[in-house]
């Protein structure tokens, strides 16, 4: 699978970089046919609290995947991302079994 991550408005360091990657990556024990996830970090103001959003596009056959998620920390967003990404990758992949 290739992990494609961009981030807006500002520039990411690399243990956040390393962590999204061991995270998303792994996905594909789940589901193996996984061809590309697109990892978007953006930063939102809203009054005082500056909120992290993390938005993933999976990219699987015939259908694409898409969560987003907010938090004060990349990191939880990350982690919530990453547990609805794996809900829905495994019904995904139920849903193809039974077709």
């Amino acid at each position: 699978m290739k992990i494609i991550t961009q981030s807006v408005s500002f520039t990411a360091d690399q243990k956040l970089l390393k962590y999204i990657e061991h995270k998303i990556s792994s996905l594909e024990n789940y589901f193996h046919q996984i061809i590309q996830a697109d990892v978007y970090l953006k930063l939102e103001n809203s009054g005082q609290i500056r909120n992290k959003t993390v938005e993933v596009r999976l990219k699987v056959p015939g259908d694409t995947i898409f969560i987003s998620e907010k938090k004060l920390k990349f990191e939880a967003a990350v982690d919530a991302v990453s547990d609805k990404l794996k809900r829905r990758v495994i019904k995904y992949k139920q849903q193809l079994r039974s077709r």
